[in-house]
């Protein structure tokens, strides 16, 4: 007998245990709730080999997903199955970052972090002593 998640559509073989994308990326710690990566497969920014994802997609071992939290783009390979979220060691076993995707986060992040920051020449909110100055210059007009 199987599972709900487990169902696969006639005529084809089955592939082993399955299990729905948003419990998979919530078990291996992408998103904090399930809500939250259901969210984010809703919002077209988890794809399936290559396909948009679906909540109730079930993964298998070797599966690829892509999952695109702004400013990265992660390309991770299924290496193992979890429906419930456990430590972050074991979550970490679940996925493996393919050498593409972490060359380009690493580039990325360096870019990123030797970007300039913003440039504030107004200084923020107006202190009491400026606004004090501006009803001078006003009641003299």
């Amino acid at each position: 007998m199987t599972t709900r998640d487990e169902e696969q559509a006639p005529g084809t073989a089955s592939a082993g245990p399955r299990v729905r994308v948003d419990k998979w990326l919530w078990a291996a710690r992408f998103f904090k709730t399930r809500s939250l990566a259901s969210q984010a497969i809703d919002g077209g920014k988890v794809d399936v080999n290559g396909d948009r994802a679906k909540r109730a997609r079930a993964l298998a071992v070797g599966d690829t997903l892509t999952l695109r939290r702004p400013p990265y783009e992660l390309h991770v390979v299924v290496r193992g199955l979890s429906e419930t979220r456990g430590p972050a060691k074991i979550a970490a076993t679940l996925y493996e970052e393919t050498a593409e995707s972490r060359t380009a986060r690493e580039k990325l992040a360096l870019e990123l972090k030797q970007a300039p920051g913003p440039l504030f020449t107004e200084g923020g909110r107006p202190t009491k002593r400026d606004r004090r100055l501006w009803d001078r210059l006003r009641d003299k007009e």
